[in-house]
């Protein structure tokens, strides 16, 4: 029986990702990093820090890391802040409600900051469905590797056998099989490009799950 749920955020709650790709390509742009789509496509799912970890290096960046994750998320905020049709995704807040309403853990383990997670919380009152909220932040290796997914499980005090991970990039997908977790990809519009094949399955809404239908998932 499955006890808790772990939710990716960004492309799952809520589709930040186009403020994520105006902030970033912003300031690959200030910093003269010749970065493409293509590129860029393989950052999903990792801590806005192992990014610009990874682009110092490959560019040769003069620039410190904590100051370019710092202007990121300046760039990052103020498109936010000032985005009034920004809205969780369709459906998500009801299976939120459903699961709680069953009685079933809600975690989420997120590669975006503490600010970021705190910032999509307090706006959309997600605070008392969930008992806790990991970043990638305070990870050193980004999702595809498997930490976080394991702490989630840890901090829920529930065995990997008995939670599932919903997650809608394929960093993410691969972190929570190899963490051990059964995981259901999201095929959503935002996430066009994601291969999910390693997904246990894959969905295009959230209306095709339910609480009942979760919490009698067989793992094994």
């Amino acid at each position: 029986m499955i006890r808790t749920v772990i939710f990716d955020m960004d492309g799952v709650i809520i589709d930040t990702e186009p403020i994520h790709h105006h902030a970033f390509f912003t300031q690959f742009a200030e910093l003269g990093a010749p970065v493409s789509e293509a590129e860029y496509a393989t950052f999903l799912g990792k801590s806005t820090r192992n990014v610009f970890q990874h682009l110092k290096e490959k560019y040769h960046l003069s620039q410190d890391v904590e100051a370019m994750v710092l202007r990121k998320r300046e760039l990052f905020n103020k498109s936010f802040d000032e985005d009034a049709s920004l809205d969780l995704l369709p459906g998500v807040r009801a299976l939120i409600e459903d699961l709680r309403r069953h009685d079933v853990q809600l975690v989420v383990a997120s590669s975006a900051s503490k600010a970021t997670i705190s910032r999509v919380f307090d706006r959309f009152g997600l605070g008392p469905y969930f008992t806790h909220r990991i970043s990638g932040e305070d990870f050193e290796r980004s999702k595809p590797d498997p930490a976080i997914f394991l702490r989630a499980a840890e901090l829920a005090e529930t065995p990997v056998s008995e939670c599932i991970v919903i997650e809608d990039s394929a960093n993410g997908v691969a972190a929570a099989k190899a963490a051990g977790i059964y995981c259901i990809g999201y095929a959503s519009e935002h996430s066009a490009g994601q291969d999910l094949k390693l997904a246990d399955r894959v969905i295009q809404h959230f209306s095709e799950l339910s609480a009942p239908e979760i919490e009698a998932i067989d793992v094994r």
